[in-house]
């Protein structure tokens, strides 16, 4: 009897292979279609005003009925932020950890979508069979808890995606990864792993979270005033020890910021964090207290113009007024992008007296991520016969590929692949088979996808070189001009310095609009461009610069 065929698996990665974020991961099982994660990516620099993004979906959504269900490691908000806008389109149950869904939940709150009967608790160990297709769930270490890997069995070999994860071996709480776990799997045989990038290019081991904890309460032992703390809302386990630390030092403990009490109010539920008893106050009742007793935990770690750390610094805050005396430790990454912001903080609250401590002074901050001895060790428990780094941008995925080399995998075992590249995985090999439509949605306020390259690219425009906007009227019968152009500026140059250029400028679009012929006044179209080629010239000889010109012609 002829042995039945395998289906085809395919892996579409749809954001996460090419930058930092928008992490999202489509495995295609014959006419079955699995999503592992669905995140967002904060905006870079010359996104201006855009408030984040997500990935472009329009893959899944020509496909949409073919989709089981939607798996999720952990629940950073670049890997579960984009499932608001992804379940407009797509129905299908989530499957994340206790803490990962409780997230969940509050976000689709927000966006008034939540449907618990949808979101589907899982547990590390536990097994979800669809078909012939099996999922366990991995137990990772990470900066948020409740992280987890994914051993995805396939008819044609097993799949192993690590999820985030580092290896601490003492991490705080229970978060231990599930080495054995991996292991087994890299002795049954692992087909292909996909494993975090994110830390491919730092030496070594990533600093262990006893070693944060440590640090944190020698410097709470030592100040002798307030001590302010700003922590990623999500790091549970950071704030667990802060907790205990302030505990046994006597210091009392005030929550800053609604995402720090309702992530602590949500672990607490489900059991993850412990709040000793008397330990929390109100912040009115801060100034009650002596402050060498007082430890704030606040949000802000980004400098986030209107977080509570932010408002503290500008003196804004409505409770809480930094004073000489005071220590603010930035127990967190430096997200790149927001450097400026941070440091622009960190210079007012020295202004204000205070002291500040941060990852690059003392051992306050621990990544969530593996540096490259946490990765070989992976590559050497998991040994799998092909490789494709995921998570992060191209010379991190192309520095974890060097990685695997030197664990003695050779190129015809390891590939780089980026959104959008439909990978074809069989027994024999991992190969690129085509392209599927990938990109950036922007999300501007409620507007989603209505921004594109073009606006950003005029919003950019703005920013360095304003605007001029030259209102002229013709007249409609005869093409006459009707008055003086009116020229005005905005973000360009201040008009009381350049009276006699704006002067030279009106003369030049009545020029340009008496020179016109009766065809191109017939046409403002035509005619507002010749206005703006003229004016662009001009400016540029004259002071060169290259402002957005904006010619309106009306007719009366």
């Amino acid at each position: 009897m002829k042995k039945k065929a395998s289906p085809p698996v395919r892996l579409v990665p749809l954001g996460g292979l090419g930058e930092i974020g928008c992490n999202m991961m489509v495995l295609e099982i014959g006419d079955d279609i699995f999503i592992i994660d669905a995140g967002l990516m904060f905006p870079e620099e010359y996104m201006l005003g855009i408030d984040f993004v997500i990935p472009d979906f329009s893959y899944l959504k020509e496909r949409k009925e073919k989709v089981r269900a939607i798996l999720l490691t952990h629940g950073h908000e670049d890997h579960i932020g984009a499932l608001p806008f992804l379940l407009k389109d797509i129905n299908a149950p989530i499957y994340g950890t206790p803490f990962t869904l409780a997230l969940v939940e509050r976000k689709l709150q927000e966006y008034e979508l939540s449907s618990p009967a949808r979101l589907r608790k899982i547990n590390p160990r536990d097994i979800l069979t669809f078909g012939d297709v099996k999922f366990e769930f991995i137990s990772v270490n990470h900066s948020i808890a409740q992280g987890i890997g994914i051993a995805i069995q396939t008819p044609v070999g097993t799949i192993l995606h690590t999820g985030d994860f580092k290896i601490d071996q003492t991490p705080l709480g229970d978060s231990m990864i599930d080495l054995n776990r991996f292991a087994y799997y890299g002795d049954k045989g692992v087909l292909l792993l996909l494993s975090d990038s994110t830390n491919a290019d730092y030496e070594g081991f990533s600093l262990s979270e006893q070693t944060v904890k440590k640090q944190l309460k020698k410097i709470l032992a030592d100040s002798t005033g307030r001590v302010i703390i700003t922590v990623f809302a999500s790091n549970i386990r950071r704030m667990q020890g802060v907790l205990e630390a302030c505990e046994k030092l006597g210091r009392k403990v005030v929550l800053i910021g609604r995402s720090i009490i309702d992530n602590i109010d949500s672990a607490s539920s489900l059991g993850i964090l412990h709040v000793p008893e008397g330990l929390l106050v109100d912040i009115k009742d801060i100034k009650n207290l002596d402050p060498s007793k007082v430890t704030l935990l606040t949000t802000g770690s980004q400098g986030e113009p209107y977080s509570a750390l932010s408002l503290m610094a500008t003196n804004s805050h409505k409770h809480v007024q930094i004073q000489p005396g005071d220590t603010v430790i930035f127990s967190s990454r430096f997200i790149p992008g927001n450097e400026r912001a941070i440091t622009r903080i960190i210079n007012q609250l020295y202004r204000k007296g205070a002291e500040v401590i941060y990852e690059q002074v003392k051992n306050v901050h621990t990544s969530g991520h593996a540096y490259q001895e946490e990765l070989k060790m992976m590559l050497s428990l998991v040994k799998p016969a092909y490789f494709m780094p995921v998570h992060g941008e191209i010379r991190l995925l192309a520095k974890h590929i060097n990685l695997a080399k030197s664990m003695g995998l050779s190129n015809d075992r390891l590939l780089l692949a980026e959104d959008g590249d439909i990978i074809r995985v069989t027994p024999s090999g991992i190969t690129k088979e085509g392209r599927a439509p990938a990109g950036k949605i922007f999300i501007d306020g409620k507007g989603v996808g209505d921004v594109g390259t073009l606006v950003l690219r005029d919003r950019k425009h703005l920013s360095e070189d304003g605007l001029v906007v030259i209102l002229s009227v013709l007249n409609g019968e005869n093409g006459e001009m009707v008055g003086e152009p009116n020229i005005i500026s905005r973000g360009f140059i201040f008009e009381e310095f350049h009276k006699e250029m704006l002067q030279e400028a009106r003369t030049l679009v009545k020029d340009t609009i008496l020179n016109a012929d009766s065809e191109q006044k017939k046409d403002p179209g035509e005619l507002q461009g010749e206005i703006s080629k003229a004016l662009k010239r001009f400016f540029n000889s004259r002071l060169k610069r290259r402002p957005m010109i904006l010619p309106i012609v009306l007719e009366t």
